[in-house]
């Protein structure tokens, strides 16, 4: 996982978070369960989009943007290199969000 300050570079978010799930059926699981303690903490259940196909999805909690990718869908976009993010290399190439 991988967050990116953006204060100052963007008037969309102050901060960018990028993990990687390991399937489709990951990915979804994660952005359901990251959806449920944001609104477990008060806040407004957050839009989602690309729950559908799970290859790519993106929670938007405003000040707050997560991407949550499939590897080889995270390693094509590279929003870590678009951003100026390091680009993660955990042990079996992939990091994970522990939620």
């Amino acid at each position: 996982m991988v967050v990116i300050d953006l204060i100052g570079k963007s008037s969309l978010t102050d901060y960018m978070v990028i993990a990687t799930g390991t399937s489709t059926r990951h990915v979804a699981a994660m952005a359901e369960h990251l959806r449920e303690r944001i609104k477990a903490k008060g806040y407004p259940s957050p839009p989602i989009e690309g729950l559908g196909q799970s290859d790519w999805v993106l929670i938007d909690a405003g000040d707050v943007v997560v991407h949550i990718f499939r590897p080889e869908v995270r390693r094509f976009y590279n929003l870590e290199k678009m951003w100026g993010g390091p680009f993660p290399e955990a042990e079996g190439g992939e990091e994970r969000l522990a939620l």
